[in-house]
């Protein structure tokens, strides 16, 4: 029975997106380990707090997220 936990920054992506994030996480799994196996398969979003995430010693906030998803530079 497997298990897929997908974390994220809070605040950066829609309910209607995290809905499609487990739809799409689920159907790569059962693509791998065939179709009897959806009923058994967990996806499970977790998000963590603005700024508790950080990346090269950096904290990452949801405002950098989503400039970074707009092709927009983020300063450190």
């Amino acid at each position: 029975m497997p298990f897929v936990q997908v974390k994220l920054i809070e605040g950066v992506f829609t309910q209607a997106q995290k809905k499609e994030m487990i739809e799409k996480v689920t159907d790569a799994m059962v693509s791998v380990e065939g179709e009897t196996m959806r009923p058994v398969t967990w996806v499970v979003v977790e998000e963590v707090k603005s700024g508790d995430w950080g990346i090269g010693g950096n904290a990452l906030t949801a405002e950098a997220v989503k400039k970074m998803a707009a092709g927009e530079p983020v300063g450190s």
